[in-house]
């Protein structure tokens, strides 16, 4: 992929001041959760994902690049990763992760985003 991992795609539909917390995230195979914390910077968006008991206890961090779309009615976030490629994604810990830049490099890396220069 050449897009921007942590940014939403313009076909996304994302609606800035729509809080998407408490969302059904849908990868194509299936529901991984809902959005537990979501973050709208520039060039610095995410999801924070609970898996719930779909794989008990698991957080995972979902690069904004990945988005397909965002269903407001429906409360649905629809992305373009399989609940396998979720599954096995590296490690997320809330409090190391989340502004640490090598680790959204090796994320951007796993989901196939090309790294920005």
């Amino acid at each position: 992929m050449s897009e921007n991992a942590w940014a939403y795609r313009t076909a996304a539909g994302r609606v800035v001041d729509v809080d998407l917390s408490g969302f059904t995230v849908e990868a194509t195979d299936g529901s991984i959760g809902k959005v537990d914390k979501h973050s709208d910077e520039a060039d610095s968006s995410y999801l924070v994902v609970d898996t719930g008991p779909w794989i008990f206890g698991k957080e995972v961090l979902v690069p904004a690049g990945t988005v397909t779309a965002i269903d407001v009615r429906e409360e649905t976030v629809h992305v373009s990763l399989t609940r396998e490629q979720v599954k096995n994604a590296p490690e997320f810990a809330r409090g190391r992760h989340l502004e640490d830049v090598e680790y959204r490099r090796q994320l951007g890396g796993y989901y196939g985003f090309l790294p920005l220069m």
